[in-house]
């Protein structure tokens, strides 16, 4: 089995207010990591977020208990400066974020203008063991036609600026206006991988190699494969089922690879607008199916991605956990879903975020939402 490690981008709000608040760096530097589980936590780019970068797991429920100790422990480690940790992908209320002093986030604010201002997102980023770079590149070229169907599965950023955008993941909006976004190319080599990569940093556009932002890359730092086309995921429990299939799409593709079975063809352009739909619907209406290029009813699209994925998951014994809660998230809705539920009576964002502390640390509602430990 296949280790995948999860990351999480956690929004930071002030524990009585519930906006937005500028302690990211602080706190990543007082509790860079938890020794006994090993778990780290980073200032990201903007000082309203921290990240949460959780040890690799082998299995669904070891992911979820890893992110359930994940989330708790950047909830206490925020209420020493009075705030708390909440798993929302835009911030719902108005906010100017704070550039965290770190003089690469400098640089890059510096040349990337307005777009950096308006860079406050959280996304879920799933790194999946890979053995080599070629079965890495193999992999990208066989998941990427199914990247639009995860985004719609994890979209939890209905709101942005105190706005109803339409959109169920608006964060995706806001994430493509930097460079280097978005669906990956087909490249069928490690040398074609290599030559695009290399091509587009003598441009200068990207400032260095961690500013190509793909949906779908290879790791630097890891032998893994990145999936960073989701969005945070409000409930823990959605995030390691969303982990959880990703991981059964790196392994499918690899038996694909392995197989001779080719990728499925589609064109980049074409790919970002089968993303733009799952950005816009989310699992509302429809999104593209894959084998088809058309789009269907987003419930059968999913468990078209379902039956690819049903003979890993089954060896992996995973298929009914995996199942009920994909079958859940059809019935009940996504994380934008529910925030839109929230937001519904009082027409007030601070009620959004009230009700994503609950299901971001699956309280009661009896708790008080500033109930963090010192």
């Amino acid at each position: 089995m296949r280790t995948f490690g999860v990351e999480e981008e956690l929004l930071l709000v002030d524990a009585a207010e519930l906006e937005p608040v500028p302690v990211g760096w602080q706190v990543a530097e007082r509790h860079s990591l938890r020794p006994e589980t090993g778990h780290e936590m980073a200032a990201e780019f903007q000082q309203e977020q921290l990240e949460v970068i959780y040890p690799p797991q082998r299995t669904l429920g070891d992911q979820l208990e890893c992110l359930r100790t994940g989330r708790a422990w950047a909830d206490d480690a925020a209420s020493v400066f009075g705030a708390r940790a909440v798993a929302l992908a835009t911030t719902p209320g108005p906010v100017t974020p704070h550039l965290v002093p770190n003089p690469r986030y400098q640089r890059i604010a510096d040349w990337a203008g307005i777009t950096a201002v308006h860079q406050l997102t959280g996304g879920m980023h799933v790194h999946v063991y890979v053995e080599s770079r070629a079965e890495a590149v193999a992999v990208v070229d066989r998941i990427r036609a199914w990247l639009p169907t995860l985004l719609a599965l994890s979209s939890n950023s209905p709101f942005w600026n105190g706005s109803d955008t339409a959109f169920h993941s608006y964060r995706n909006q806001l994430w493509s206006r930097w460079p280097n976004t978005g669906p990956p190319d087909l490249f069928s080599t490690v040398d074609a991988y290599d030559r695009q990569r290399e091509s587009l940093l003598r441009s200068g556009v990207p400032l260095d190699e961690g500013m190509l932002y793909s949906d779908a890359r290879l790791c630097d730092r890891h032998s893994t494969v990145e999936i960073r086309v989701t969005d945070v995921c409000l409930y823990a429990t959605h995030a390691a089922v969303l982990a959880t299939l990703i991981r059964a799409l790196v392994e499918t593709a690899a038996r694909q690879w392995r197989a001779e079975v080719p990728p499925l063809l589609a064109d980049t352009a074409v790919l970002r607008a089968w993303t733009w739909r799952a950005s816009r619907c989310g699992l509302e209406s429809a999104l593209v199916n894959p084998h088809t290029g058309v789009p269907a009813p987003a419930a059968e699209v999913v468990a078209e991605l379902l039956d690819v994925l049903r003979p890993v998951l089954t060896e992996y014994g995973e298929t009914e956990q995996v199942s009920g809660v994909v079958a859940e998230i059809l019935r009940t809705g996504t994380g934008a879903q529910h925030q839109r539920e929230a937001y519904f009576d009082a027409r007030d964002t601070h009620d959004v975020v009230a009700a994503a502390l609950y299901s971001t640390h699956e309280l009661s509602e009896k708790t008080p939402v500033n109930a963090g430990e010192d």
